[in-house]
């Protein structure tokens, strides 16, 4: 199979099963794969009253290290841009949000193990100008 191909197949399968596991932990899905002024953003949910913005990592092999060590600080300024322009757009009063991330790791002959890391960045909730 065609490696960038397999890449696509993985993160797809990878968003699916993290949006599917966000769900069972009460997590409302609002939207998937947002681009907002040249930023993606994987899913936007809400947790109770919180946005959460949740980058999701998925992998089909240990190549490259485990989440933590992927999410280097472009990446986390790609989706803090993606997020703060996704706010911006919203312009409504009132909102509490956060920063998630959940890896996806599929391993042959094992089942998917999925990992989530609530408020990944360390950053706290913070408060902005919308409502959802």
């Amino acid at each position: 199979m065609n490696p960038n191909l397999e890449h696509v197949l993985v993160d797809r399968q990878g968003q699916k099963l993290a949006a599917l596991f966000l769900r069972k932990l009460g997590y409302k899905i609002l939207l998937k794969n947002v681009r907002v002024k040249g930023y993606d953003l994987d899913l936007v949910c809400r947790d109770k009253e919180r946005l959460v913005f949740v980058g999701v990592n998925s992998r089909s092999s240990l190549g490259y290290g485990f989440t933590q060590r992927t999410i280097d600080s472009q990446k986390r300024r790609n989706m803090v841009a993606a997020a703060y322009a996704y706010l911006d757009l919203l312009k409504k009063p009132g909102c509490v949000y956060r920063f998630d991330v959940v890896e996806v790791l599929f391993l042959k002959a094992a089942r998917p193990k999925i990992t989530h890391y609530p408020n990944a960045f360390g950053l706290g909730e913070m408060k902005s100008d919308c409502f959802i």
